[in-house]
């Protein structure tokens, strides 16, 4: 479990996180949504520790985030940012290794090459493994990313809008990816994400942010209220129920 307790942070005068307090539940995908601008990529880096906090503390199962080695916290934590856009001429396989950086300070053990095999194969992309990483599709690349973070094997994976720039088909094989790393692999995932829909079938949690402040907290069917969203994104939208999931639909 993570548990952020009034995290803030400033850029200058301006406050972009205020005062933030959440749970994140340990085994269940969890998706931060709210309109551009709210924060929430700024929530991730603190509580990976890319940035940090002004005022607050973060804990992940009991202990403070800056308590921890830098070795050590990439062992139970890791995360993938918006932006993954490589200079080096890198294979996939190549790229997928850099997950076992924190084990293996880049002499990779017979371990090492048995867990990049292993995410590899998990994101299905055994055929590519030797292609330039930057000669495959979007979808095909985001997979490579999120093998990179797969073959890291840390109990907890952020991935910040993990779904830019990808077409329908290769967004649901993202999530169906994430959602299948929670339920097989027991993972603890938190996502970032601007498709209420994608969020509201493959989440467990969500939490809703607004202008740096979090506006709500709580499983997936809580949130899809329509209230709450209609105040959230500032527009008439509709949910409707398919199946088990509601939908928003958002269009008129």
């Amino acid at each position: 479990m993570i548990t952020i307790e009034n995290i803030t942070k400033r850029f200058g005068t301006k406050t972009v996180v205020e005062a933030a307090t959440f749970t994140i539940p340990k085994g269940q995908l969890t998706s931060f949504i709210g309109p551009n601008g709210a924060g929430k990529s700024t929530v991730l880096s603190m509580i990976s520790r890319l940035a940090k906090a002004d005022a607050g503390v973060v804990t992940l199962e009991g202990t403070a985030i800056s308590q921890f080695p830098s070795d050590d916290l990439a062992k139970r934590l890791s995360i993938l940012k918006q932006s993954n856009h490589l200079g080096l001429r890198v294979t996939v396989r190549e790229l997928v290794g850099f997950g076992r950086f924190p084990y293996s300070k880049g002499r990779l053990t017979a371990l090492d090459h048995e867990k990049i095999e292993r995410a590899i194969a998990y994101v299905g992309l055994e055929e590519m493994e030797d292609k330039q990483i930057n000669a495959l599709s979007g979808g095909q690349k985001q997979r490579a990313f999120i093998a990179m973070v797969i073959a890291q094997d840390t109990d907890y994976i952020l991935l910040d809008e993990p779904l830019n720039n990808l077409d329908m088909r290769h967004a649901v094989q993202v999530m169906k990816l994430l959602r299948k790393l929670v339920d097989e692999e027991n993972k603890t995932i938190v996502v970032v994400l601007h498709d209420l829909n994608f969020a509201s079938v493959y989440s467990d949690q969500m939490v809703a942010m607004k202008e740096g402040q979090i506006v709500a907290t709580g499983p997936t069917d809580q949130l899809m209220d329509q209230s709450l969203l209609e105040n959230l994104y500032e527009m008439d939208l509709t949910l409707e129920q398919m199946d088990d999931h509601k939908i928003c639909l958002y269009y008129t």
